[in-house]
């Protein structure tokens, strides 16, 4: 699947916030999301880059990939 068809269950706006906030806050976004889900995380730190696969990674959540446009990241994850 392409990450321009994924259609998320909901969207976390994180633009003008620093690392480790996006991390943060999406940590506690997905607890409150079944299973199965997918949160878009918008963001224009360019550290979640690598912090949202890593998350990911060390929580078990699947990381769907990562857009980025005029200076803009949406991360995709699902939860586990």
């Amino acid at each position: 699947m392409e990450i321009k068809e994924i259609k998320p269950d909901e969207v976390l706006d994180c633009v003008g916030l620093a690392c480790p906030m996006p991390i943060f806050k999406t940590a506690n976004r997905v607890k409150e999301m079944k299973s199965g889900q997918v949160l878009e995380v918008q963001s224009d730190d360019d550290g979640i880059e690598k912090d949202m696969p890593a998350w990911c990674k060390m929580t078990g959540n699947e990381f769907l990939g990562l857009t980025k446009e005029d200076g803009e990241y949406r991360a995709f994850v699902r939860k586990k």
